[in-house]
């Protein structure tokens, strides 16, 4: 019995020395952070060291007895990118910016400062006008200005006081509203006529408040140009009328696409600014060029034309600010010169523009609508689009050129730096192409960006992306098919016409230092 009760003693002492041997089940665990799916709510196990507390690192997803340090703070959001949307601000705001960090994704660009802001100031409306009479009488309102009575002079007396006795004359019509104005006698002279009614000035009406009316369109204030959409394919927006920006009130057209008026010097195929292009493709480049020298800008088959780029030299850039001043323009055997005259002070009806036809003067009578046509050529005309200073030039199937003559303002001189002097107001040519046979292997500094296969060679992403190759489209004279690119094979005609070239000066105004636009 001793034994038995030994034994049993002993078995129990075992089985308590195993239990304090063996360790705890481990505690199971979870991720609980949605934005770790690989580890979210899976199952894991508190390690040895801490079997029943212990945390989770959802980052490494593992199960560890010090807590895991705090996740970074999540990057700010990328700011959206936004551009002025304002046609007024094109040359003073058009480039990309970025809202700032109060409001990443919710900025507007304040046009005028050129910057992107949370929100765009108030604008100042001026509270409304209310008119009321100083002192009576009140101003006479009429829809018609009524007879006034004039004042009695001793002599001679007025012929409408003339009074006959039976019917009494009929007095204008009082309305309710505004009196008419009271009879002034002199004192020295009676009254012309006792049977005159007794005029009884009635209290002045007390006149509503005058609210002024809101503001006229830009372009229509400023008598702008109505310009239509005429293209059948956009029936939404065929035929409806727009007027021009205020920056262009005589020259735009309507992009048909957008149902907008655009400025020609912003279509494609535009040359503005020292000078800047905008190619078939509708990407925006600088050609500077050299002043005093000529360079091809279109070179095909039955096509070719070259530019003569005036300007004046710029000490701090190290370049010449250009611009065009005279197109040369050679078809099949035949050539136009058209070019802007040197002027010193600018006057938009005095006319600038001189045009020949294979050497011969072409005289134009200063009215709009004057055509001249050629006697040598079939389809060949030039017309005037304004009274001086603008014409249109067709070839036809070949081309059709809008050419103006406009000045560099005195403002445009101050805001680019230009230098502009009383002595030369730099007059030179806003131009509109429009082409009707180009080839696919078309060349020159405006006429490769129609070719089949052309790939701009400009850098994008910069404020001036400039196209270099001087070398590559300059040529000996306004005449002449020896640039490196030229594709001409037309016959040319005796080089010892000079058309009057030496006679001309073009040069540009502030916005458009020679244009070439695409229709």
């Amino acid at each position: 019995m001793a034994m038995s009760h030994l034994f049993l003693t002993a078995f129990v002492l075992v089985l308590l020395t195993l239990s304090e041997g063996v360790p705890g089940k481990p505690k199971k665990v979870k991720c609980k952070d949605k934005k770790f799916a690989a580890c979210y709510k899976k199952d894991l196990y508190c390690p040895a060291t801490c079997p029943r507390d212990c945390f989770v690192n959802c980052s490494s997803c593992q199960a560890v007895c010090t807590p895991p340090p705090p996740p970074p703070p999540p990057p700010p959001p990328r700011p959206r990118r936004v551009r002025c949307k304002d046609k007024n601000y094109r040359k003073t705001c058009n480039q990309e910016l970025f809202c700032p960090a109060a409001c990443p994704k919710t900025c507007v660009v304040d046009c005028a400062a050129c910057r992107p802001v949370c929100s765009l100031p108030p604008v100042y409306s001026p509270p409304p006008v209310v008119v009321t009479p100083s002192s009576p009488p009140p101003p006479v309102v009429s829809p018609t200005p009524p007879p006034s009575l004039p004042p009695v002079s001793p002599s001679p007396p007025p012929p409408p006081m003339v009074v006959s006795p039976s019917p009494p004359p009929t007095l204008p019509p009082v309305s309710p509203s505004p009196a008419p104005p009271p009879l002034v006698v002199d004192p020295s002279t009676p009254p012309p006529s006792p049977s005159w009614p007794p005029v009884t000035p009635n209290p002045p009406p007390s006149l509503p408040p005058v609210t002024p009316s809101p503001p006229p369109d830009s372009s229509e204030a400023a008598g702008g140009k109505r310009v239509r959409c005429r293209n059948k394919l956009y029936p939404t927006c065929n035929h409806q009328e727009h007027g021009c920006p205020a920056a262009c009130p005589s020259s735009c057209e309507v992009d048909c696409v957008t149902c907008s008026p655009v400025c020609n010097c912003n279509m494609p195929g535009a040359v503005c600014q020292d000078p800047r292009f905008i190619g078939a493709d509708g990407i925006t480049f600088y050609f500077h060029g050299k002043k005093d020298r000529d360079f091809c800008i279109v070179s095909d088959t039955n096509l070719h034309i070259n530019a003569h780029f005036i300007g004046k030299r710029n000490e701090n850039m190290g370049r010449d600010f250009t611009w065009v001043q005279s197109l040369g323009i050679l078809f099949e055997n035949h050539q136009i010169l058209i070019g802007a005259k040197k002027t010193a002070t600018w006057h938009d009806t005095i006319n600038r523009l001189e045009l020949s036809y294979d050497g011969q003067y072409i005289s134009l009578a200063e009215q709009v609508g004057e055509k001249w046509v050629s006697n040598s050529s079939h389809g060949v005309t030039v017309t005037r689009s304004r009274d001086t200073n603008a014409v249109v030039i067709e070839v036809e199937g070949n081309f059709h050129i809008k050419a103006s003559v406009v000045p560099i303002t005195e403002k445009d001189s101050k805001i680019h730096k230009y230098g502009i002097t009383d002595e030369d107001c730099f007059a030179h040519l806003d131009l509109g192409f429009k082409f009707y046979s180009l080839s696919d292997r078309v060349n020159g500094v405006l006429g490769q960006t129609y070719a089949g296969d052309y790939v701009s060679r400009v850098k994008m992403g910069v404020d001036m992306p400039v196209l270099g190759g001087q070398r590559e489209f300059a040529t000996s004279s306004l005449f002449s098919t020896d640039c490196a690119v030229a594709r001409f094979k037309g016959i040319q005609l005796s080089s010892s016409n000079d058309f009057g070239y030496t006679n001309l000066n073009c040069v540009s105004r502030l916005d458009g230092p020679g244009v070439v636009c695409k229709g």
